[in-house]
């Protein structure tokens, strides 16, 4: 066996000084657990081997043999089984090797299956708080190069430490039964194996750290810039220059830190390489002047040659496992921290079905703050993930503590910032800003109550609790008197069905995108579905109809025509509570006039709380929310709060008086 050069490649790298990595005993088991299932497996992989390391050292003894014995006595039946062996070592080797290679590529794939499937499951059942708070790349890079890491960590790094131990037991032993002194005097240049291996791999592992930095930017640029809303972005400002500019940037700094990597180790594995060759050149001399003095035989020192070959590399290996070790672990712990994440919308052990909903919807004193975390904690995105200011408009992804960190504050629909906290200095007070405050009102079943405001009133976190998407701060959000806290997710979502300003359509044909609502509904449901919605006949003029692909969030689909195929899904769905944002401002009039009269059938019969943008839907509204500020400041008919003369009154004849003058 060589020198091993995939050991100091194959970790995640920190600072020693700063983050170094400690591998406990709960951090074992809890690896045990995935491998668990795999007992049978890695009991036979460890017997693979076993028997590809004793295989190995055969070799060498069938040449001192063949040396000492077979040639000398011109015994021709040994030599030719002798030849038979050198010939059966490969072969048997080989069939083993390929044995354990299968043994190791299912564990490791197994493994990497059950954390991803594990780790995608959490996300699915994460807050949207959570997503907010997490950019979409750092999330890919944990279900993907983590997870990857994890299962280099135990299909390469534990199997290779595992042989090594193995190996260099089995030749150890067998040189101290050949020729003692000589093993000592092998032995001798270890230490300057040691020694250069430490600094060296030091230099390494920082360099590689670096790698993980510039390639983490490097993906998030991709991942930003790359999607359609990213795209049109960068084509709409003409900034493709400068995004080209900020990529070149990164792939250089990428490129030439590789180059630098392949360099140092090369120089690396020169130095072992001397060190190694004086080693047995030391052995080769002092054995020769032992073997014409007829201490041992020529095929003793052969013998000696081949297994001081097999002995440095292990060794070399073995040098640096600890760190070795302990680095393949962050994969490990970089994939717990997200499934240690609580969730902040958890189902109760003991919640229950909603079942025969009537549709009354009441908010009972209802306080949010996106700022605030239920039970306590502090954080709701990925904690380990710092971003790192360093001046201008560079941005890093950091792992530890340095000087300036920034805070980066994202807002949701209804212009309510929600900052996040800075994740280094958790115990830094936020500047909080309570979205809502004492929200108390009552829906009666199949009411129509329409929600009105100026900007950043809090409508639209008031539609993001009915869902549940987040928990009130303080109060209660009940249908039909049941706390949502108290009943089952899937019920609730069974429920409520939302049409959001922004549609999002998955990259699918209409039909798959309009099943998504309920995959079992039949083909009249579905067609009678987009004819109530007004998208039928349009969809059933394109070339493929319904098998027709939206492309990237629908975007092959106008404004119109993707919000009319949200609300064919959602009357599909066939809620009971319906919220929606009428905001039809960007759209063409026919296109408006279409989706109205959707919306007016989609309504009808159903508990319905609009965010609304027009004076028809207050006007037949059964009851007028007014928000400001994040507080109900006014409630009741149109007619009631005109002769109010409050914020609503304005709001009129700001907003929507002009509306009614030009029908």
């Amino acid at each position: 066996m060589g020198f091993h050069g995939g050991g100091w490649w194959a970790f995640l790298s920190h600072d020693e000084e700063q983050d170094r990595p400690v591998v406990t005993r709960d951090l074992l088991l809890r690896v045990w657990g995935f491998a668990r299932p795999y007992t049978r497996q890695v009991v036979l992989l460890f017997i693979s081997i076993i028997l590809t390391t004793g295989i190995t050292l055969v070799s060498p003894l069938l040449m001192r043999s063949l040396i000492d014995d077979a040639i000398p006595n011109a015994d021709i039946r040994l030599l030719n089984f002798l030849a038979l062996g050198l010939i059966a070592v490969p072969v048997l080797n080989g069939v083993v090797g390929v044995w354990q290679r299968d043994l190791s590529a299912y564990v490791g794939e197994s493994i990497i299956f059950d954390l991803r499937n594990s780790l995608y499951a959490h996300f699915q059942r994460m807050s949207l708080r959570f997503f907010t708070q997490s950019r979409t790349g750092e999330l890919m890079s944990r279900l993907n190069n983590d997870v990857v890491g994890a299962q280099q960590a135990v299909s390469n790094t534990l199997i290779s430490i595992f042989s090594n131990i193995v190996q260099l037991i089995g030749t150890l032993t067998i040189m101290l039964v050949l020729e003692w002194r000589l093993t000592l005097l092998g032995l001798a240049v270890v230490p300057f194996f040691y020694l250069p291996a430490r600094r060296i791999g030091r230099v390494l592992r920082d360099m590689r750290r670096q790698s993980m930095i510039l390639n983490a930017e490097m993906n998030a640029t991709m991942n930003e810039t790359l999607n359609v809303s990213g795209a049109l972005l960068v084509k709409l400002f003409g900034r493709e220059e400068r995004e080209l500019a900020r990529f070149r940037r990164d792939s250089v700094a990428v490129r030439d830190l590789g180059v630098r990597s392949a360099v140092i180790g090369r120089w690396f594995f020169m130095l072992l390489g001397i060190i190694g060759a004086i080693g047995t050149a030391l052995v080769y001399w002092v054995g020769g002047f032992l073997t014409i003095e007829g201490v041992f035989t020529v095929g003793t020192i052969v013998a000696f040659g081949a297994y001081l070959s097999q002995l440095y590399g292990p060794l070399m290996a073995l040098t640096n496992s600890p760190v070795e070790f302990a680095q393949s672990m962050v994969s490990f712990e970089r994939v717990f921290e997200v499934l240690d994440i609580p969730l902040e919308i958890a189902e109760k052990p003991d919640a229950m079905p909603l079942r025969n909903v009537r549709g009354s919807l009441t908010f009972d004193h209802v306080t949010f703050d996106y700022a605030e975390l239920p039970s306590g904690r502090n954080r709701a995105g990925l904690s380990e993930v710092v971003r790192y200011s360093w001046g201008g408009d560079e941005t890093m992804l950091r792992r530890g503590r340095k000087p300036r960190q920034v805070a980066v504050g994202v807002k949701d629909s209804d212009d309510q910032a929600e900052p996040v906290a800075d994740e280094a200095e958790a115990d830094t007070p936020v500047d909080r800003r309570i979205a809502l405050t004492d929200i108390d009102f009552h829906i009666e079943p199949g009411q129509l109550v329409a929600l009105v405001g100026p900007s950043g009133a809090g409508k639209t976190t008031i539609t993001y609790l009915i869902p549940r998407l987040y928990d009130p701060t303080g109060g209660r959000v009940l249908i039909d008197g049941h706390d949502l806290r108290d009943v089952t997710l899937n019920s609730l979502a069974d429920t409520i069905g939302m049409v959001t300003q922004e549609t999002y359509l998955f990259y699918d044909t209409i039909r798959a995108n309009l099943l998504y609502a309920r995959p079992d509904a039949t083909e009249a449901e579905m067609t009678a579905a987009a004819r109530a919605a007004n998208i039928h006949d349009f969809i059933a003029s394109l070339p493929d109809g319904y098998e027709t692909v939206v492309g990237e969030r629908g975007y092959r689909l106008s404004g119109g025509e993707r919000q009319r195929v949200a609300i064919a899904r959602v009357i599909l769905k066939d809620p009971r509570i319906l919220v929606l944002d009428e905001a039809t401002s960007h759209l063409d009039s026919l296109s408006e006039a279409l989706i109205q009269e959707a919306l007016q059938r989609v309504m009808e019969g159903r508990t319905s709380l609009v965010i609304a943008h027009r004076l028809s839907t207050i006007l037949a509204a059964d009851v007028i929310l007014v928000m400001d500020h994040g507080r109900l400041v006014e409630k009741g008919t149109h007619a009631e709060l005109l002769a109010r003369d409050g914020l609503y009154a304005s709001l009129y004849e700001t907003q929507f008086r002009p509306e009614r003058e030009t029908l």
